[in-house]
């Protein structure tokens, strides 16, 4: 991390502070803003990214152009590369997001108490979301929709490989949003690409509410470490899949591919594949050439290596969230032995059994302590466009404030509302 000079050490910590402060006063008007407005505003947005192919690809491309030069990995390049399809798909997210319900003001529960108090518990927003991510554009996108509809200022603090893209894109927000009649300043992206903005974005416990962090695991301890703030987030994406004695092999095999290599770089990829002793020599031949065809290292442990060629795997490969077509593969001999790696290596994001039996997938689901858990289906799923959620503003592994894809109704928070006719306790 560069050193600043005192004077620009309180340059920067005046200019994050003022965006706090903007962002307060934004969130007590976003807060009274009706659906409609909220979604003509979204509905907008969308229509003016997909006018934009040309501009926003012409910003990517300065990114991706950067990030070719520090050799990046090609699996890094794909989570930053903006092309027509996706712009498309951002487009699309927000219209879902505008199509969903509101989640602010719904009734979560009411009561008449004896003395004659009507007692309600209302969703209200969250106040000020503060988001920092690493590569992927499409986050601007989603953050800043899902806290726009459930009545959240944001702060966006983007990584620097991004910066080109993010701040068109955020651009576009704030514009057609003000023009819709969102407040000003309901949207903001940090400019600078400075890692000390970071630190000091994790002080403004006076204007923040919460902090939702999305990238690699030494940026997560990083925000855990130094934020005054509440802090939502998954620390790594280490997701594994169980083969069981008794699995469709056909099934598991397309399961397992999709897992690990439709989009190895993202924090649902299958990281960590276990077997069974029972069909490891009959699965392991037939994914392992097909593993190895698509590029894909395997990191096998000893038994592994004895059935097929890989790379010998140390110990903290059962730790690591590679993001790349990297992965760890290990035989075991029971389902208690699968539960109890997952739960001593793996990370609580999504982690799956492939099997044809009733009673050992609901032993995986039931012991399994992780914020998604799979029968027969890839771990590739967990995302809040999948459930049905819409958007999701980050993946959470904490158990408060919530847990799984963070969508609308995560954004949110209970409020009690009590009226009365001149009740005094007595």
């Amino acid at each position: 991390m560069a050193t600043l000079s005192q004077d620009e050490v309180s340059d920067l910590r005046s200019e994050i502070a003022s965006i706090g402060r903007r962002a307060r006063a934004a969130s007590n008007v976003l807060r009274t803003l009706s659906s409609s407005l909220k979604d003509s505003a979204l509905a907008g947005i969308a229509r003016r990214l997909r006018d934009s192919h040309v501009e926003l690809i012409a910003e990517n491309e300065k990114d991706l152009d950067t990030g070719r030069k520090k050799n990046l990995s090609s699996a890094m390049l794909d989570r930053l590369a903006l092309t027509p399809k996706r712009i498309d798909a951002m487009a699309d997210g927000l219209e879902q997001v505008a199509a969903l319900p509101d989640p602010v003001g719904d009734i979560v529960s009411q009561v008449v108490r004896p003395n004659g108090l009507k007692i309600a518990q209302i969703r209200v927003p969250l106040g000020v979301v503060g988001i920092i991510y690493e590569s992927r554009p499409n986050v601007t996108a989603d953050a800043a929709a899902l806290c726009l509809k459930s009545g959240n200022a944001c702060i966006l603090r983007g990584g620097s490989e991004a910066i080109h893209s993010n701040l068109a894109i955020a651009k576009i927000f704030q514009e057609v949003a003000t023009n819709a009649g969102v407040p000003d300043n309901a949207v903001q992206m940090i400019s600078t690409t400075d890692r000390n903005a970071v630190g000091e974005m994790l002080k403004l416990d006076k204007y923040i509410d919460v902090i939702v962090p999305r990238g690699g695991k030494n940026l997560i301890e990083r925000i855990y470490a130094e934020s005054r703030i509440p802090v939502v987030a998954h620390l790594d994406g280490i997701c594994i899949t169980y083969v069981h004695s008794d699995a469709d092999l056909a099934m598991a095999k397309r399961v397992c591919l999709n897992a690990k290599l439709q989009r190895p770089g993202t924090c649902n990829a299958m990281e960590t594949m276990l077997v069974h002793s029972d069909v490891a020599t009959a699965f392991l031949h037939e994914i392992g050439r097909e593993l190895l065809t698509a590029g894909c290292e395997i990191r096998g442990c000893e038994r592994t290596q004895r059935l097929i060629a890989c790379t010998p795997a140390k110990p903290d490969d059962f730790e690591t969230e590679f993001l790349d077509k990297i992965l760890a593969v290990k035989v075991v001999d029971s389902l208690d032995e699968a539960i109890a790696h997952i739960g001593e290596h793996g990370s609580h994001h999504s982690d799956a059994i492939i099997t044809a039996s009733y009673d050992a997938a609901e032993r995986f689901l039931n012991e399994v302590d992780s914020a998604t858990v799979y029968v027969n289906a890839s771990t590739r799923f967990t995302d809040g466009f999948e459930f049905g959620l819409g958007a999701e503003i980050g993946i959470s592994t904490n158990k408060l404030h919530c847990r799984g894809p963070m969508a609308l109704k995560e954004l949110t928070s209970l409020k009690y509302i009590i009226r009365g006719s001149g009740q005094i306790r007595e």
